[in-house]
């Protein structure tokens, strides 16, 4: 269970129930992971092999439809076991039977034994807990539990071409409930999730799925533009394009000239932005390339610079709950040294006077306000620009929203500007 990634996950060739089903179970495993491996440690007499993690994982799939889904136990157990041998173990089949049945059979003991274990109650991993605990210690459990429910989702309305309130109307007439989001103007928040396909508009480019936490940023930097001159804008790690079109559509709205640019160094991710762009019918440059290196940059400056930095998603687990198994303790320092080389890479490419907004899905300071107060200390050209919003909590005029705040999503803003010499 510690390979791949969910967000890579292969079900085109599955039928629209089945696929709901298999990720289902995905998420799900994904997100109970401690405890269910914790009774499986209970239930086995010995751990399997590492050529037999194929068949730890249907345990801890059977293990998952027991406690959580609402399918007959019979069908549970006997599925599960049986899918072994599809995998060419038939002997996994006796074994999985056994600990299944024995589950049921002593869950109320099993589980009373494991609710000691601080990352089966929590459903986090030890390094996580600490680092959450040391950065928010009086909003851990809030975090914790936001962390573990799953995500709804949310809608940008395309304010160029739709009100929200007619997007709304169109929504109630197709049978879909809806409510507005709290913060961002565009913002639609489904009671319960959608084929994007069934959403009205959405081939046509009058909406697009991204979370309200996400959708604060494009507004964020280019409110703090200078008004009525055209703009060039750097969209630096844009995939898969919310940010970029977003910020297409704001100028749109406005029948503002904007040249953007749209970077990435993942060339697969890259064609998503490309469908966005596409689908909302909008033009941007789509550059492939390492936003740590300055190789592809041909000398203009950018009015603006837009930085989604890679990060440790840590406000998006919620989201993506197998971030719990793929991060280490390690990777926030990894990913802060890299976040230092691109904000230092992209600062010359700033026109003097220009903004830049650095912003994460992350909820560890040292991705966050630390990384901006390094930053800034080691330029002495970028200046803050405290934000200037309700939302949040202020780290010295930066923004962090922790998970589920409004039923958002973790983010972090910081806007800065290039000094004029």
């Amino acid at each position: 269970m510690r390979q791949g990634s969910l967000s890579s996950l292969d079900d085109s060739d599955l039928e629209p129930r089945d696929r709901r089903l298999v990720r289902a179970l995905c998420f799900g495993v994904c997100r109970t992971l401690p405890q269910l491996e914790a009774l499986a440690k209970l239930l086995l007499s010995k751990p399997f092999k590492q050529r037999d993690f194929d068949v730890q994982a249907l345990l801890l799939i059977g293990l998952y439809q027991l406690l959580y889904m609402r399918v007959p136990s019979h069908a549970a157990v006997g599925e599960t076991a049986g899918a072994a041998r599809l995998l060419g173990k038939g002997w996994a089949t006796r074994v999985l039977n056994a600990c299944l049945r024995r589950f049921q059979r002593e869950q109320a003991t099993l589980e009373a034994r494991i609710a000691t274990q601080l990352e089966a109650v929590t459903l986090h991993p030890a390094w996580l807990l600490k680092a959450l605990r040391t950065a928010w210690p009086e909003q851990i459990n809030a975090i914790i539990q936001a962390n573990n429910t799953p995500a709804p989702m949310t809608l940008r309305v395309n304010l160029s071409r739709i009100t929200r309130d007619d997007y709304q109307a169109l929504l109630q007439e197709a049978g879909i409930d809806a409510e507005p989001c709290v913060h961002s103007p565009a913002g639609i928040r489904l009671i319960a999730p959608v084929d994007v396909n069934t959403l009205p508009l959405f081939s046509e480019g009058g909406v697009s799925v991204q979370d309200e936490a996400a959708q604060l940023a494009a507004p964020l930097l280019y409110a703090s533009l200078p008004k009525d001159v055209p703009l060039r804008i750097l969209d630096a790690c844009s995939a898969p394009g919310g940010k970029s079109a977003h910020l297409l559509e704001l100028a749109a709205a406005d029948k503002r000239p904007l040249e953007l640019v749209s970077l990435d160094s993942d060339a697969q991710r890259l064609t998503r932005v490309k469908e966005t762009l596409a689908r909302l019918n909008v033009t941007a440059e789509v550059v492939h390339a390492d936003a740590s290196q300055p190789d592809w940059w041909d000398g203009r400056p950018f009015d603006a610079i837009l930085l989604d930095a890679p990060c440790s998603g840590t406000g998006v687990i919620r989201r993506h709950p197998d971030i719990k198994l793929l991060r280490t303790a390690q990777d926030i320092v990894q990913l802060s040294a890299l976040q230092q080389r691109i904000l230092h890479t992209l600062w010359p490419m700033l026109t003097k006077g220009g903004h830049l907004l650095y912003a994460t899905c992350s909820v560890m300071p040292a991705e966050n306000a630390q990384q901006i107060s390094t930053f800034m200390a080691d330029q002495p050209d970028a200046r803050g620009i405290a934000l200037d919003v309700f939302w949040g909590i202020d780290r010295q005029g930066t923004r962090q929203r922790l998970p589920g705040e409004d039923d958002a999503d973790g983010f972090f803003y910081a806007l800065m500007t290039r000094l004029v010499d």
